[in-house]
């Protein structure tokens, strides 16, 4: 896999995806600062590895999910690490038994794709139609890293910075979970 080992801190000069592009339209215009890091696509956690310690960083997992109802969806943050076990989150957010959202849901809700879930893509959330969950031990890290709603760029950025300013101007409140 191709990563070009350059860490940037500012948008990149070429012309990329409109969703990308508004993902830096939206760090520049809060003022959050982050480090990028350009490589080929990865669609797991699993490709990951390189980058963690490139950026220093303990890569997040971004799960889309849905209730059995699919009435109710979720973006769900955890530290990459962590295995989820749906019934027990089901459990604690007082849900109805959990599993992944359909891509055509997460497109229409986030324009996100698999493999390209970030919390970045809650800008695009403006009925609020997706509820964020966040491990509470994810919140304690000083920085986490995301992509730029595509998986072909890696972000950091403080996790201070998402809570202050980056949820706050798209919306969202997150609830804390224990995973």
């Amino acid at each position: 896999m191709f990563i070009d080992k350059t860490i940037y801190r500012s948008r990149p000069s070429d012309k990329r995806i409109p969703k990308e592009e508004r993902c830096y339209d939206l760090l520049e215009r809060l003022g959050v600062q982050f480090e990028r890091i350009d490589h080929d696509a990865i669609a797991t956690i699993d490709g990951c590895d390189e980058l963690v310690g490139l950026l220093g960083i303990h890569i997040c997992k971004n799960l889309f999910l849905t209730n059995s109802k699919r009435d109710r969806y979720y973006m769900l943050m955890l530290p990459g690490h962590k295995q989820l076990v749906t019934r027990e989150l089901a459990r604690e957010i007082g849900s109805t038994r959990l599993s992944f959202g359909s891509p055509e849901k997460m497109e229409e809700y986030l324009d996100l794709t698999p493999g390209s879930v970030s919390v970045l893509g809650l800008m695009n959330d403006h009925d609020g139609n997706v509820e964020l969950l966040v491990d509470s031990d994810l919140a304690k890290e000083e920085y986490f890293g995301c992509h730029p709603c595509i998986n072909t760029t890696s972000l950091r950025i403080r996790t201070a910075d998402l809570f202050e300013k980056l949820l706050p101007a798209m919306g969202h409140e997150p609830q804390f979970v224990k995973i």
